[in-house]
C-alpha cells in the first residue's frame, strides 16, 4: 500500500509517524527493546501527546533477527499465526558498547545507535552492511478512514535485486513491483497468487520474511525506489531478517524456521495423466487411456479423476457418480493391477446438494455468519458453504470422508482450491477473518495430508495442491494452477515456479500443455520436455485431452523419450529430493541459486537448473530457437554429447525430441537402467555419468538413496593423472555391479571399485 504522494508529500487523508529517536533501551541477555519516539525530543513538553514505537529485537535462530514494530500493544490477537520452529529461549546475544546496542546471532548483527537518527543496521560477519531501517524505516500510518497500519521499511542497495514472495507470474525480478500478500483464483496471466508467501530473497545474501499470515502488502522499489516496503493492517508488524551468506544458505535458515517439505514417494515423481476437467468420461475412457499410453510404450504411474468423478452439483460428497462409475471398487483395482497409483480430485468446499452439507452443518463443522447463518455463495457450487479446519471436529469429520477413498483404492488427494475465502464470517476458533483469508490453505492441506502420512505412512503421503502460504512447503507438492494454452502462458508458470522455489518450496509442478484452451502440437510438445524436466509431471488440460496421441505421433514419441530420461534421472533426482527435504533448496533452482556470483544469472527465468549439475532451457517457440546462458566451466549436452566452455550466450535451434539439457563440470549423474518405472531398483545395473574435471586430484562423492531418502549407496569418485578410481559402499557393506561411464569417454563396469583410463 502506498501512503506518500511522491517524494516530499503524504497522499489525502493519511497520516504518518515515523520512529525518530530512541529514548530508552530495555537490555535482556539475548534481546532488547527499544522505545522510539515519532518526533524530536528537545524538552519535557515534547514528551507529552505523542506516541511511542516500540521496537523488540530478538533471535529467533541461529542467523535470523526478528524485528517487532508495536504502537498499541492492548490489541487482542485472535490468530491464526505461522507455525514457527527455532530456539523460544532466544539464540542471540546483545552487548552495548557506548551508545551502540548490538544484537548478534551467529553471522548476523543488529545494531542500533542511540545517539543517532533511528537506524536499525543489519549486518554479515564480515561487518559489511546487509540492509538497514534507517529514516523512515519504522511507522505507523493511519487513514482517514480510521485503518491503522504498522509499516516498515529497509534498504536496497544500488543493484540489489528481489526475488520470490510466493508463486508470482509477474516479472522474476520484483523490482518496481507492488505485491500483496491475498489469495485469489486469479489464473497464471495477473498480478493475483494462489500461493503468496511474505518471504523474499535478496541478491545481497539475505531473506526478509514478514511474520503475519493477513495481508500484507510489499511496495518493492515502487514506492520508495530505493527500499522495500511492507505494511499490514494492524498494530504491531513483526519481521525477520534471515542470513545467508548464499542464497542457499537463507532458505535454509527460512526452512528450519518455517518448516522443511517433506519427501514425497518415489512413484510420484513419476508421470501422471487425468481426465481432464469438462470433458466427457467413464471407466471405458479411462481405461482407453490407460492401455493407449502402455501400447506406445509411454509409463504411467499415477492416474488422476478430475471434478467429475463425483455428482454434478455436489461437490464435494466425495461419492462416485454412479451412472458413470457403477463399480469405482472394481475399477480401481483393474489400475491397480496396471501398476498404477491413483489420484482423485477433492476441494474443501460442500455444496448444497451434496448430503453432507446438511450434515456438516448440523455439526457446526462449516463457516458461519455473525448471526449464525452457514456461510454460503453460488460461486463454483450451488449453495456451498466452506469447512471449517479451524475445528479440530470438522478436521477429523473431513478426515473420515476420504478415509473410505483411500479403503477403496485412492492414494493421493489434489488439494484443489482454498483461495475463495470470505471475510465476514465467524471461525470456530475466534481467527481474525482478514488474517484466516490466506491461512486457510494451510490448515486444508495440514488436514489432507496428515490422514495420508496416519493412512499410507510416512514417506508415502503427497497431494497435488493449488493454494499454500507461509509452511505449505511441509505438505508437497503444488502446482501452477490455470494457465492457457501458449507459449507465453508455459513461460508464466516457468516464472511462478521459480519465484515459488525461492520462496522455500521444494517440489513443484504445472499442466502440461497448459489447462484452459487446446494447445497446438508445437505447444503441446516443448511443454512435454518441461513438464518432464520438472521435479513433477502431469498431463491435464480443461475441456479437451492431454493425452499425446491426440497431438499426432511426434508428441507420442517425445512423451515416450523423455518420461524414460526422467526414470533413468531417477537415482539423481531423488537424490536432489532427499536434499530439498533435509535442508530446504528446492529441487527447481534459479540460475542464481547456484551461481549467485555471476551477475548474468540474476534475472534469468526462462532457465533453470535441476538439482545442482543438471541445466534445463525449455524451448518457448514452435521453430525451436532458444537462447541459453551457461556460467563458467564446460558443459556437456546430455543428449549429444557437444561440449561448451562457459560463460557464454548461446543462440541454440533444437527439434521436439531435444532442448538444452546441459551436465555440469564435475558433476557425477547416477543413471539407472531401468526406464520403465520411477521406482525400481535403482542400484541394479546402475551407470555413473561422470563430468570430471581436468585437474589432477578432481573428487566427488555422490550418494544414492534409497526410496526412504536413506543412503542406499556412496560412490566415490577420484582423478589421479590421467585415471578416474570409483569405489562403492553399501548400506549394509557389497554392492551390485555398476558402470562408470565418462562423458564422451571410456566406462568400465565392476563391483566394488571400478577404474577408468581416460588417455
Amino acid at each position: 500500500m502506498k501512503f506518500t504522494d511522491g517524494f516530499w508529500r503524504v497522499r489525502d487523508g493519511v497520516r504518518i509517524a515515523y520512529a525518530t529517536e530512541v529514548r530508552d533501551v530495555r537490555l535482556e541477555s539475548k534481546r532488547f527493546t527499544a522505545h522510539a519516539a515519532v518526533q524530536r525530543v528537545t524538552r519535557r513538553g515534547d514528551t507529552l501527546n505523542a506516541p511511542l514505537i516500540s521496537v523488540d529485537c530478538f533471535s529467533p535462530a541461529e542467523g535470523v533477527i526478528g524485528v517487532r514494530l508495536t504502537h498499541h500493544s492492548g490489541k487482542r490477537r485472535t490468530g491464526p499465526e505461522f507455525t514457527l520452529g527455532g530456539d523460544k529461549g532466544g539464540a542471540g546475544e546483545v552487548r552495548t558498547e557506548g551508545s551502540v546496542t548490538e544484537l548478534t546471532s551467529g553471522p548476523l548483527s543488529l545494531r542500533l545507535d542511540t545517539s543517532a537518527p533511528f537506524t536499525l543496521s543489519f549486518l554479515d560477519a564480515d561487518g559489511r552492511e546487509l540492509t538497514r531501517a534507517g529514516a523512515k524505516g519504522a511507522a505507523f500510518a493511519t487513514t482517514d478512514q480510521g485503518e491503522h497500519h504498522m509499516v516498515g521499511k529497509l534498504a536496497l542497495g544500488v543493484g540489489e535485486q528481489v526475488y520470490g514472495l510466493g508463486e508470482r507470474f509477474t516479472p522474476f525480478v520484483k523490482n518496481g513491483q507492488v505485491v500483496d500478500m491475498w489469495q485469489a483464483d486469479g489464473g497464471t496471466s495477473s498480478e493475483q497468487a494462489y500461493k503468496n508467501i511474505p518471504f523474499y530473497l535478496s541478491s545481497r545474501g539475505y531473506g526478509v520474511f514478514v511474520n503475519h499470515p493477513g495481508k500484507v502488502s510489499f511496495e518493492v522499489g515502487s514506492e520508495s525506489v530505493g527500499q522495500v516496503q511492507f505494511s499490514v493492517e494492524d498494530q504491531s508488524l513483526e519481521y525477520y531478517v534471515v542470513a545467508g551468506p548464499a542464497p542457499k544458505d537463507v532458505l535454509t535458515r527460512y526452512t528450519a524456521l518455517t518448516g522443511r517439505p517433506a519427501l514425497p514417494p518415489a512413484w510420484s515423481f513419476g508421470l501422471w495423466l487425468t481426465t481432464s476437467f469438462t470433458t466427457s468420461y467413464d471407466e471405458a475412457t479411462v481405461m482407453s487411456f490407460v492401455d493407449g499410453m502402455a501400447e506406445r510404450g509411454i509409463p504411467l504411474s499415477v492416474f488422476h479423476f478430475d471434478c467429475f468423478w463425483m455428482r454434478e452439483y455436489q461437490w464435494c460428497d466425495f461419492q462416485w457418480d454412479p451412472d458413470v462409475f457403477p463399480d469405482p471398487t472394481g475399477m480401481l483395482a483393474r489400475l491397480k493391477a496396471k501398476g498404477l497409483r491413483i489420484s482423485a480430485w477433492i476441494n474443501p468446499y460442500i455444496a448444497q446438494k451434496s448430503p453432507l452439507f446438511e450434515e456438516a452443518a448440523e455439526l457446526g463443522h462449516l463457516v458461519r455468519r455473525a448471526d449464525g447463518d452457514v456461510w454460503q455463495w453460488d460461486l463454483w457450487q450451488a449453495g456451498m458453504g466452506l469447512v471449517d479446519f479451524t475445528s479440530p471436529e470438522a478436521c477429523a469429520w473431513f478426515q473420515s470422508k476420504l478415509r473410505p477413498l483411500l479403503d477403496q483404492g485412492v492414494d493421493c488427494f489434489k488439494t484443489d482450491f482454498g483461495e475463495r475465502v470470505p471475510t465476514d464470517v465467524v471461525w470456530h476458533d475466534g481467527s481474525d477473518p482478514e488474517r484466516m483469508h490466506n491461512y486457510y490453505t494451510e490448515l486444508y492441506n495440514k488436514t489432507v495430508f496428515e490422514l495420508l502420512e496416519k493412512e499410507r505412512g510416512r514417506g508415502e503421503a503427497v497431494l497435488f495442491a493449488r493454494s499454500a502460504t507461509a509452511g505449505g512447503q511441509q505438505y508437497p507438492v503444488h502446482w501452477g494452477g490455470d494457465c492457457w494454452s501458449s507459449f507465453e502462458a508455459m513461460a508464466e508458470s516457468l516464472r511462478g515456479g521459480l519465484s515459488l522455489s525461492l520462496s522455500g518450496f521444494g517440489f513443484w509442478s504445472h499442466d502440461i500443455g497448459g489447462f484452459e484452451g487446446t494447445p497446438d502440437a508445437s505447444v503441446f510438445k516443448r511443454w512435454l520436455a518441461f513438464g518432464l524436466l520438472s521435479s513433477h509431471s502431469r498431463l491435464h488440460g480443461s475441456s479437451s485431452y492431454r493425452v499425446p496421441w491426440e497431438f499426432g505421433d511426434e508428441a507420442v514419441d517425445v512423451a515416450r523419450r523423455f518420461t524414460l530420461l526422467k526414470h533413468r534421472l531417477m537415482p539423481y533426482l531423488y537424490g536432489v529430493a532427499v536434499e530439498a527435504h533435509r535442508t530446504g533448496v528446492p529441487s527447481m533452482r534459479p540460475m542464481l541459486l547456484e551461481f549467485p556470483g555471476d551477475p548474468a544469472c540474476r534475472p534469468l527465468d526462462r532457465q533453470y537448473m535441476l538439482g545442482a549439475d543438471l541445466l534445463v532451457a525449455p524451448v518457448f517457440s514452435e521453430d525451436g530457437e532458444v537462447e541459453v546462458y551457461l556460467p563458467e566451466g564446460a558443459w556437456t549436452q546430455l543428449l549429444t554429447g557437444e561440449t561448451v566452455t562457459g560463460p557464454a550466450w548461446r543462440t541454440e535451434r533444437h527439434g521436439y525430441e531435444s532442448l538444452p539439457l546441459y551436465v555440469r563440470e564435475g558433476a557425477v549423474l547416477p543413471l539407472a537402467a531401468d526406464g520403465r518405472r520411477p521406482d525400481g531398483d535403482w542400484l541394479d545395473g546402475i551407470t555413473l555419468l561422470v563430468h570430471p574435471t581436468g585437474e589432477d586430484g578432481y573428487e566427488r562423492t555422490v550418494t544414492v538413496p534409497d526410496q526412504s531418502g536413506v543412503a542406499g549407496a556412496t560412490f566415490r569418485v577420484r582423478r589421479e593423472g590421467d585415471t578416474l578410481h570409483v569405489t562403492a559402499q553399501g548400506a549394509e557393506g557389497g554392492v551390485k555391479p555398476f558402470t562408470v561411464r565418462v562423458m564422451g569417454g571410456p566406462s568400465a563396469t565392476g563391483t566394488g571399485e571400478v577404474t577408468v583410463h581416460l588417455a
